[in-house]
């Protein structure tokens, strides 16, 4: 097969797909396929709702258009799928999204196509959980009939220096010949070039353990966090002290979510779990981090009452809702968890965030975030997101929104350590 004779069919137009189906639309025929009508109609008129990608980044993709439409696949022999990967309520993997994608793909499925995975997952779930319902919907035979691929995404939400096209990427194929077309398929976009990798398997692996890595990272800093604030110590200014050696590596404390960094580590141990070992160091990480955000309430609880607040029907405005700055992303964030503490001390509770959707902060999570700040208000103030806008304010504005006595806690080192009453 040649690349010329490749056409693609991008499966899921999220944070993921829509970047990927506009690079490749600038330079071949593309179907970005979607099962949610809105998102469709959006993109059609030129709105990216994630705002990953411009209204002129959407125009430059001419050889592009969307559906929602399965017919429209059938014309396609390249199939990316870029749904999501998430955890259910005990932290198993939820491969739903993927098995019903994958479901979609084999209607369409036709001898000599390819599917190439982009889903975070655990080793070896594209040939043990995909393949298998590509082959019972299709009727084909792996590897025989039809191929895989496995390229895991390196989508960073909100970041705009590091983009699709300047993030090296991995590749792999589920054959030596598939591994080389799906590689050199990559490669025409890919401006900072690919890694093939042996197999499947080790791409699997490889994009499992980078987040796990980072969360391992943080939940190492988060500890000392909790030391240092024990003993009355700066973290930010130790970090700083520390951060003067060449080799120390730049991680800071805090609310760890987010659809890579609190999810990923869970399709590690879980399938780790499945072959009979128990990863300590990863659990133990991931429970710490997700810790972190009763942590965060209780240090502002006790602030309070030292200064003679109510804290019964006390106000506490929570600023930030997304799982990062800068972007309208609030999958798996873990501020909820703070809003859901302080709920348990029966705190009436603000969130504000003018990144986040009101609509899908209701859907997701039955929050409405206010959409006005009110002066003189609040008994308590959380800086749980370091959004620009945030940042700009001032921490004199922000302080203004308190009563005259309150208490200000900087979860993100928005502001100097005079300027904020609590820092994590």
């Amino acid at each position: 097969m040649n690349l010329s004779d490749l056409r693609l069919a991008i499966i899921g137009l999220g944070y993921v797909g829509l970047p990927l189906a506009v690079e490749f639309g600038r330079i071949r025929q593309v179907v970005g396929f979607d099962i949610n009508q809105r998102r469709i109609d959006g993109l059609i008129s030129g709105q990216d709702f994630t705002l990953e990608t411009t209204s002129d980044e959407l125009r430059a993709a001419h050889h592009l258009k969307y559906t929602t439409n399965i017919d429209q696949l059938r014309s396609c022999n390249v199939f990316i799928v870029t749904v999501p990967t998430p955890i259910d309520e005990h932290n198993r993997p939820d491969l739903t999204p993927l098995l019903k994608a994958s479901e979609t793909v084999g209607k369409v499925l036709k001898k000599g196509d390819i599917v190439i995975y982009e889903s975070t997952v655990y080793p070896g779930a594209t040939e043990d959980d995909c393949v298998p319902v590509l082959e019972k919907t299709s009727g084909l035979k792996f590897n025989h009939d039809f191929y895989c691929g496995y390229s895991p995404e390196r989508i960073n939400p909100g970041d705009k220096a590091h983009r699709i096209t300047n993030i090296r990427k991995v590749t792999s194929g589920s054959t030596p010949v598939i591994a080389d077309i799906v590689d050199a398929l990559y490669n025409e976009i890919i401006t900072a070039g690919t890694h093939k990798a042996e197999s499947i398997k080790v791409a699997e692996a490889a994009k499992v353990i980078e987040n796990t890595q980072r969360d391992l990272n943080i939940a190492l800093i988060n500890e000392l966090a909790l030391i240092f604030n024990k003993m009355g110590i700066d973290t930010e200014a130790v970090l700083k002290a520390a951060g003067s050696k060449w080799n120390f590596l730049p991680f800071r404390p805090g609310l760890v979510g987010g659809h890579c960094i609190g999810v990923d580590p869970y399709y590690l141990t879980h399938k780790a779990q499945a072959i009979g070992y128990h990863p300590e160091i990863i659990l133990a990480g991931r429970r710490l981090n997700d810790s972190m955000g009763a942590y965060v309430v209780s240090q502002l609880i006790k602030a309070m009452m030292k200064r003679r607040i109510q804290v019964e029907d006390a106000r506490v405005l929570v600023m930030g809702l997304t799982f990062k700055e800068n972007c309208p992303d609030i999958r798996n964030t873990r501020v909820v968890d703070m809003v859901s503490e302080l709920k348990e001390y029966h705190c009436k509770v603000d969130v504000y965030d003018p990144w986040a959707s009101v609509e899908e902060a209701q859907h997701e999570y039955g929050i409405t975030p206010v959409t006005e700040l009110r002066p003189d208000f609040y008994d308590g103030i959380v800086l749980a997101v370091a959004h620009h806008q945030f940042k700009s304010m001032g921490a004199q504005a922000i302080r203004r929104l308190g009563k005259p006595t309150h208490v200000l806690y900087d979860l993100k080192y928005l502001f100097t350590p005079d300027e904020a009453d609590l820092r994590l």
